[in-house]
């Protein structure tokens, strides 16, 4: 080795022992949290956020970056850690902070209260299963607006994955359905560190994932060591040059790695290692200070020094949109238009006059949907393999498959639970206005994606049919009776129990107007006869909430 090259191992080395430090330090003040996690993982962290991870600090929301989800979130120090250290707007006082209240940096990773964090994680298996959302979202997008020799979605979706995340069965489904759309743009690195918080994975799970992951169609590669930046830098080369199939890179590491005491050890899984503990490890890596949150200004400029190249990468695309722009004009103003989730001018002018039918609620729903998708380009959805029940399908829409990626028919098959977190991603990563159906009853299924849509405000809809004892003969497991109490106890979700067919057009009107959350519609199976709407004022009223349809006789 020579000595230039010696010297760039060394100061690699500190660049990665500074994510170990400020991970323990952020846990020993905030006496909680997590950090043999972000130790184990601060080299592929550095090797991903340095090597591949096409981002710019000064815009955390450009939009052909890549997208990298934690979704061990109980890691968060490890994102924070990168955040500061690459120039997001985050600094040492926030770290500082860790998990207090009104802070940057909460316990877990929270989107829309951090710069650069794409979406909420903390139950695990929701975040890689969001970012099989988000990986069919750009792929949809680039069948639509890219041209021969313009390129204009063109990135990766990366998720750092633990051994809960692949027990957790969202990520069978999520998993399973990103093998059979070939989302070969979608790289899972999976921490195989084979602890758990009740000691070693071989108390709960046997499963060989490679096998596992194969089986689905993924491409499965292991890296042997988790130290090894080479290797790691390999596998994801690798990754991304596997254009057919999904991507698990298995990565075989050792929690709190560098710790020498604890290293391997469960207890590190979810408490602070201990003063003395920290204190031993920052003399085992040979750390140049024991002072908590000490980062050395060579780490911070070795960091950073990669900011002129991603803040360029994005001032390129910039001038490939706009010679974009200038061949496409209409398809440019569109792509901008739903990126930034605006309605077109006059998209709810032409729905349909419902007034006098008597049908089922998810008729009227089915015959709305139908004139929105004329309006409204980016309506993409379908349902948990109830497309005709939930009437869901878009007519002429065609189906959103590898083969047919720009249709706009999602067959998310019977996985109600993956098909909520893909319609989160597809809506975090912009572009699409994403719907999909079910019963009423199976919201159950769903109920984990629905919370974290509407903690983080996201503007989709859930089609949720046959509602109540309406069914009938399908007998008490499909009828849903507590269900619209649950869900309207949940902060955040807009909630619509349209009566009639001009009600069902206000409440499509209602749920496509909101920007703050998340909405459902929840729909007749029976016909249901139109409301004589004459003394009421309309069905407009609707959007109030409540509306007086006719005074009670007295």
């Amino acid at each position: 080795m020579t000595e230039g090259s010696a010297n760039d191992a060394q100061l690699q080395k500190l660049a990665i022992d500074t994510v170990k430090v400020l991970s323990m330090d952020a846990v020993q003040a905030a006496q909680s949290g997590h950090p043999g996690t972000p130790m184990a993982l601060a080299p592929v962290g550095y090797a991903l956020w340095t090597r591949h991870l096409r981002h710019n600090p000064g815009n955390p929301a450009w939009a052909d970056r890549d997208r990298f989800v934690l979704s061990a979130g109980h890691a968060s120090m490890l994102i924070y850690s990168l955040l500061y250290l690459t120039g997001y707007d985050l600094d040492l006082a926030d770290l500082k902070y860790f998990r207090q209240w009104g802070s940057k940096t909460p316990g877990h990773p929270e989107y829309g209260h951090t710069a650069g964090v794409e979406t909420t994680t903390g139950p695990l298996g929701q975040g890689v299963a969001t970012t099989v959302g988000m990986a069919l979202a750009e792929r949809w997008l680039a069948a639509r607006y890219n041209r021969r020799g313009h390129a204009v979605v063109d990135h990766y979706t990366y998720a750092l994955c633990s051994d809960g995340d692949l027990m957790e069965g969202i990520s069978h489904e999520a998993a399973e359905l990103a093998g059979h759309q070939k989302l070969g743009k979608l790289v899972w690195i999976f921490d195989d560190n084979r602890i758990t918080i009740e000691g070693s994975t071989d108390l709960a799970t046997s499963t060989d994932q490679s096998k596992r992951f194969a089986g689905y169609g993924w491409h499965t590669l292991t890296v042997e060591d988790g130290t090894d930046l080479q290797a790691i830098d390999r596998a994801i080369r690798a990754a991304k040059s596997e254009t057919a199939r999904p991507t698990l890179i298995i990565l075989r590491t050792r929690i709190a790695e560098g710790s020498p005491n604890m290293v391997g050890l469960a207890a590190t899984h979810g408490a602070p290692l201990g003063h003395e503990e920290v204190l031993a490890t920052k003399k085992n890596l040979g750390y140049p200070s024991t002072e908590p949150f000490h980062v050395e200004p060579r780490a911070l400029e070795h960091w950073r020094g990669e900011s002129d190249r991603w803040q360029q990468e994005e001032e390129d695309w910039n001038a490939r949109f706009e010679a974009y722009r200038q061949e496409y004009p209409e398809a440019a103003t569109e792509f901008e238009a739903v990126t930034a989730g605006d309605l077109p001018q006059g998209w709810d002018r032409h729905l349909p006059d419902l007034s006098t039918e008597t049908n089922a609620t998810r008729s009227h729903s089915g015959q709305v949907l139908q004139a929105l998708a004329e309006s409204l380009p980016n309506l993409v959805g379908g349902s948990a393999d109830l497309g005709g029940s939930n009437k869901t399908d878009i007519k002429n829409g065609g189906d959103l498959l590898s083969e047919s990626p720009g249709g706009r028919i999602v067959h998310f098959g019977v996985r109600e639970h993956a098909m909520g977190a893909l319609m989160n991603g597809m809506a975090l990563h912009g572009g699409i206005r994403p719907f999909g159906g079910t019963f009423l009853i199976f919201s159950d299924y769903m109920r984990p994606a629905i919370r974290l849509a509407a903690l983080m405000k996201l503007p989709v809809t859930y089609v949720f049919t046959h509602d109540s004892i309406g069914l009938g003969e399908d007998g008490p497991t499909h009828q849903p009776i507590e269900h619209l109490m649950a869900l309207r106890a949940m902060p955040g979700l807009l909630d619509l129990r349209p009566a009639d067919g001009s009600e069902t057009v206000e409440a499509w009107r209602a749920a496509l107007s909101y920007r703050d959350g998340p909405s459902f519609l929840a729909l007749t199976r029976q016909k249901v006869p139109a409301l004589d709407q004459t003394a009421g004022g309309g069905a407009a009223g609707l959007h109030r909430g409540a509306y007086v349809l006719s005074e009670a006789r007295s």
